[in-house]
């Protein structure tokens, strides 16, 4: 029966169909076509039609150019009905437009973006303005449950809804209901000998549902998340020897009402293979004994895809940095199985060595060019190196004038060892004009005004002149810096400054101090990584006390007096391989200072100071942060010791978490901290991003232990007396300055100490 319908249904259409053209045929006696009338037009112009019209004033047409130029102005799109009329010699066009779109509206959605949903829309031609096909309709409700779909969510329901409007348009309006994802109920593997379930299962992403489940979604189901975790597992058997290893097959399954998931996973292990030996093939450019030590595979070694990439890897990066940027790298392993053993052999094929025809810069409207291209470590007309050449991009990233660097390396056209070498930068803003308040729980409220740039003028010159007032300093400073003073690299500066400082409200002894400066400083690039620095100047100081003022205060003015001048010296090395300098990942910072006065000054001392920062990616998530802070100080000539308002402190959120700023370590006749001239300062840290959040750039958390104290001297230091604190910290530079917050537990306090569990600044810090 329903094959007889489909057969009258067709004949029905032939039979119209022949009808339609024999009308045409018998009302379109071929005529010359002196003009030609478009009617029904709202939207569109007379001029669109003329163009899809194949039909010109003039022309002599008969029934077959009508039905040709009907299919025409079928095909524009723009039409749900045309009809041809003869009026005379006139040729009279009868439309009916398709309606446009005035509006889509989405409504429900919370797993997709609305933006990049009606991006996606606009590429399917679903957009405002277009002409409405409902056809596409279906497709976009096809494609929306597909996405959700792969996310989980099998209970979606999505409405379409189209109004007509005036003016023959229409507005869309999709509803989405997206329904609760579906639950992971349970995971099963079978096939696994070697390894238990609980020791696989742990490698996944998805998990079964645990108590924290209901914060990291690990137990929803999306098609993505399974992929990926079928090719963790492939990696973890491969990387222990099972060459064979095979995922037979996947079920995924759901219960009626859509709400729970349970997966099943067929595996075959195989046998564990062992490596029986190594050999180098190919065209060796670079002698074999410098590659052999690249592969850390030796003879009866369980078999490790990891290492084997690893390997190709080191090869390929060795010959990259040789102008080998195309160089292949294959392996061919050779399996025995009958003794589970496999002979690895990698097939070097190095190509031609490549050179770099031009090294081109764009983006930088305010920075000027020779700006980047000073920090340019792969050089023009050389060897392409692939470390020089992303070398030379995170130079370009620590000079924190570019929000962005991208780099590409395209090869010349009708060339085969020629490259371009293109960086591309985003320039943020490297200066400010700033009038602002902040508030620390040391400094009390903090009003500042700066004028900062550090890209003065697009040079890479940095200017500066700020003012800071708090209850504990009042500052004034100007500062200049040309960094590469000498086309070397040599930097030089200068500063002018005023301090005053409050000691008693910084939680130190009752003084206070007007400090004077003026200093020159040069900075001399040793190699890449390494730099020294020193600086000459002059130090003015007016030391003031009061009748609280403790006895070792008192006692020094009676010994030294008040009021000095010095002729003050510092000199440094750094060693900094960071990838950048607040949000770093890898790499990390030595740096060895002394700070002197001259022989003869009014103050005679010395201080030492060595700061070692290291930072080891753990997880593609995880940063390890290791820090430590030693220093040390005396006097000399008719100083004894080191004057005690150029102590070390300890405590605070930059020492010792959970202690209140600067409160450990001796104290004076009044019992108030007065700091020591021997330091030791270690934290470590595992940083994370912000959880559960995808965008928080300018953010970071970190759970942190810290160790430290300050003491009298080196004589003096005890290890008994060192204090530990554990806890959560957060830092976000945000547009009114840096925020960093802590909550630190102290571990061994005593009863003496100024405990202070949560911590913050708000604004500059001090």
């Amino acid at each position: 029966m329903h094959l007889q319908l489909k057969h009258i249904f067709f004949l029905c259409r032939v039979f119209m169909l022949a009808l339609f053209l024999n009308g045409v045929t018998q009302a379109f006696e071929p005529f010359k076509v002196l003009d030609i009338r478009v009617e029904g037009l709202q939207r569109i112009s007379a001029g669109t039609v003329f163009n899809y019209l194949p039909i010109k004033v003039g022309q002599t047409i008969d029934t077959e150019d009508t039905i040709i130029a009907v299919k025409a102005l079928f095909k524009s799109g723009f039409f749900n009905d045309v009809a041809l009329e003869r009026d005379g010699s006139v040729l009279v066009v009868f439309v009916k437009e398709r309606a446009a779109i005035s509006s889509i509206d989405i409504e429900g959605n919370k797993d997709l973006d609305s933006e990049e949903l009606l991006e996606g829309l606009k590429e399917i031609g679903l957009a405002e303005g277009r002409v409405f096909d409902r056809s596409l309709l279906e497709k976009v409700e096809q494609e929306l449950r597909r996405q959700y779909f792969s996310r989980g969510k099998y209970a979606v329901k999505i409405d379409t809804t189209v109004t007509p409007l005036d003016r023959n348009r229409v507005g869309i309006l999709i509803n989405v209901s997206e329904g609760q994802a579906a639950r992971i109920k349970q995971i099963n593997i079978i096939g696994n000998h070697e390894f238990a379930d609980k020791e696989l299962l742990d490698e996944f992403s998805l998990t079964e549902p645990n108590i924290f489940s209901n914060f990291t979604k690990s137990d929803q189901y999306s098609k993505q998340g399974l992929s990926a975790d079928l090719e963790t597992l492939r990696t973890y058997y491969l990387d222990r020897g099972y060459l064979k290893f095979n995922i037979n097959s996947t079920q995924v399954s759901i219960t009626p009402d859509k709400k729970d998931i349970y997966i099943t996973i067929n595996l075959t292990e195989g046998h564990q293979y062992k490596i029986s030996g190594v050999t180098l093939s190919g065209d060796l450019v670079v002698p074999a004994e410098e590659l052999f030590p690249l592969i850390p595979i030796n003879p009866g070694d369980v078999f490790s895809r990891k290492q084997v990439t690893e390997s190709v890897d080191s090869i390929s990066s060795l010959l990259g940095n040789q102008g080998y940027a195309y160089a292949n790298v294959n392996t061919v392993p050779e399996m025995d199985d009958e003794t589970f053993e496999v002979k690895l052999g990698f097939f070097v094929d190095p190509g031609k060595r490549v050179y770099v025809r031009r090294i081109n810069v764009a983006g930088n409207t305010g920075t000027r060019d020779e700006v980047l291209r000073r920090e340019m470590r792969q050089m023009e007309g050389g060897w392409y190196s692939t470390d020089q050449v992303e070398r030379s991009r995170t130079r370009l990233n620590r000079l924190g004038y570019f929000e962005d660097v991208n780099v590409e390396t395209p090869t010349v056209p009708g060339t085969t060892d020629q490259l371009d070498v293109n960086y591309s930068v985003t320039e943020t803003s490297s200066g400010s004009v700033t009038l602002g308040a902040g508030f620390s729980q040391t400094s009390g409220v903090l009003f500042n005004a700066s004028i900062q740039q550090n890209n003065f003028l697009g040079s890479g010159k940095r200017v500066a002149f700020t003012f800071d007032n708090s209850e504990i300093n009042t500052v004034y400073r100007f500062a200049y810096t040309n960094p590469y003073w000498t086309v070397d690299g040599v930097s030089r500066g200068f500063s002018l400054g005023y301090r005053k400082t409050d000691a008693d409200e910084a939680n130190l002894s009752d003084y206070s101090t007007d400090t004077r400066s003026a200093d020159v400083n040069f900075g001399i690039p040793i190699n890449e990584y390494d730099t020294i620095f020193f600086s000459a100047g002059y130090q003015g100081l007016d030391l003031k006390t009061n009748s609280s003022s403790p006895d070792q205060v008192t006692d020094f003015v009676d010994d030294h007096g008040d009021s000095f001048d010095d002729a003050v010296f510092t000199g440094s090395w750094s060693h900094d391989s960071r990838d950048s300098i607040l949000f770093a990942e890898t790499g990390g910072l030595q740096r060895l200072s002394l700070e002197t006065t001259a022989p003869g000054s009014g103050l005679e001392y010395y201080k030492l100071t060595y700061q070692q920062q290291r930072f080891i990616p753990l997880t593609r998530e995880l940063t390890l942060g290791l820090k430590g802070n030693l220093g040390y100080g005396d006097g000399f000539g008719d100083f004894e010791e080191l004057p005690f308002f150029e102590n070390f402190y300890a405590g605070g959120v930059r020492s010792v978490r959970g202690f209140e700023d600067n409160t450990l370590g001796p104290r004076d006749s009044d019992n108030d901290p007065i700091g020591g001239s021997f330091l030791m300062v270690f934290n470590a840290e595992v940083i994370f991003p912000v959880p559960f959040v995808d965008d928080a750039t300018g953010v970071r958390l970190s759970a942190f232990f810290d160790i430290g104290n300050v003491f009298e001297d080196y004589n003096s230091f005890d290890a008994g007396d060192l204090r530990y604190s554990v806890g959560l910290a957060g830092l976000w530079v945000s547009p009114m300055g840096p925020i960093s917050m802590s909550l630190g537990y102290p571990l061994n306090s005593e009863s003496d100490d100024d405990t202070q569990i949560f911590q913050f600044t708000i604004g500059t810090f001090f």
